[in-house]
């Protein structure tokens, strides 16, 4: 069995200004996720289907990893005195979420178009809600500027090496759970920050000869545009539903991970019908409910995309297990699972 050992508990040390009292806490804000062997999906494809369940996290996803990780870091560092997060999304959540456990202010900016619910869950959270821009770009710049003072760090959607380094405690965790390496790891690709933390946490444990399958929805395909073009490419737009996947380019480390080859990576896509499928085979088969992010790498077993890198020799002839990272999300209901299967006459 491979192992390792999540390295994402912090050890917090501070001195309080005004009595000159030195103490030490330690407190891991993320929870031990469990790894289920899903009968349902093993029966349906004939091998083994682990799901690793990061939409139990305390804020919905997985992304509460690697950003409790850099405010941590920052925190011990003495450089993280308020948190400064532009995302309505799993991000924002993250930051709000960590923020209020540290008892560090926190303000998360967003655009115009993100829904009142988005801002009633941050400022349940305990933190404070600005409204700027009519877009995202234009919400970060600010976000940005707002931090640029003493004290103050900002903290991106997915794009820092802390953040990385957060992410592949899922992995380390995964290597202890499972009685064997799987055959193959898969895992939804968006801006690439939970794909750089897996492929580290599978190099920490030795699973470099283990296949990743970076599952992306056609529309938002920046990584699997990158690999066909040689280089980083910027897409005009997102036009798929998998909105978390929403980055118009994938980080240029992402990109170096696949031509490095360990662990060797496959890039599949899937359109945005699968994905939603995927969501509604879930909640049937387990009572979760996901976004389509995590619908497109769900995909990969409910579409056959696993039997069909096995037929073509890119994965094992016989696969015996797979891991699949549920990386879950919180901007989903039941509403938008109806309305979602309704759309696409699912």
């Amino acid at each position: 069995m491979a192992t390792g050992r999540a390295s994402s508990s912090c050890e917090t040390e501070r001195k309080e200004e005004n009595t000159g009292v030195h103490f030490s806490t330690k407190k891991q804000l993320y929870v031990k996720t469990p790894v289920l062997l899903s009968h349902q999906l093993t029966s349906k494809a004939g091998y083994k289907v682990y799901l690793k369940l990061e939409n139990l996290q305390p804020p919905g996803s997985f992304k509460i990893r690697g950003i409790s990780h850099m405010i941590q870091k920052a925190v011990v560092s003495g450089d993280c005195e308020h948190v400064y997060c532009a995302s309505g999304g799993n991000a924002g959540m993250a930051a709000a979420y960590s923020s209020h456990q540290l008892k560090i202010p926190c303000t998360i900016v967003l655009p115009k178009t993100t829904p009142k619910f988005v801002a009633e869950k941050l400022e349940h959270l305990g933190a404070e809600v600005i409204i700027h821009g009519s877009v995202y770009d234009e919400a970060k710049k600010h976000a940005t500027e707002l931090s640029e003072k003493s004290g103050a760090l900002y903290v991106p959607a997915f794009e820092h090496p802390d953040i990385w380094e957060g992410h592949a405690s899922m992995i380390t965790e995964a290597a202890d759970q499972l009685e064997d390496k799987p055959d193959a790891v898969i895992t939804s690709v968006g801006g690439g920050g939970l794909f750089n933390g897996v492929v580290q946490g599978m190099r920490q444990v030795g699973w470099t000869d283990v296949p990743v399958v970076a599952m992306e929805t056609i529309g938002a395909h920046a990584l699997n545009a990158a690999i066909q073009a040689g280089n980083l490419v910027t897409l005009p737009a997102i036009t798929s539903i998998a909105k978390s996947l929403g980055s118009l380019v994938v980080s240029g480390t992402t990109l170096e991970y696949f031509k490095q080859g360990k662990p060797p990576i496959l890039s599949q896509l899937v359109h945005d019908r699968e994905a939603v499928n995927a969501c509604l085979k879930l909640a049937e088969d387990h009572r979760f409910l996901v976004e389509p992010a995590c619908g497109a790498s769900l995909a990969a077993v409910y579409s056959d995309v696993v039997s069909t890198l096995s037929k073509s020799g890119q994965l094992p002839e016989m696969v015996n297990s797979v891991l699949v990272i549920v990386c879950g999300g919180a901007i989903v209901s039941t509403e938008s699972l109806e309305q979602w299967k309704k759309d696409f006459g699912l």
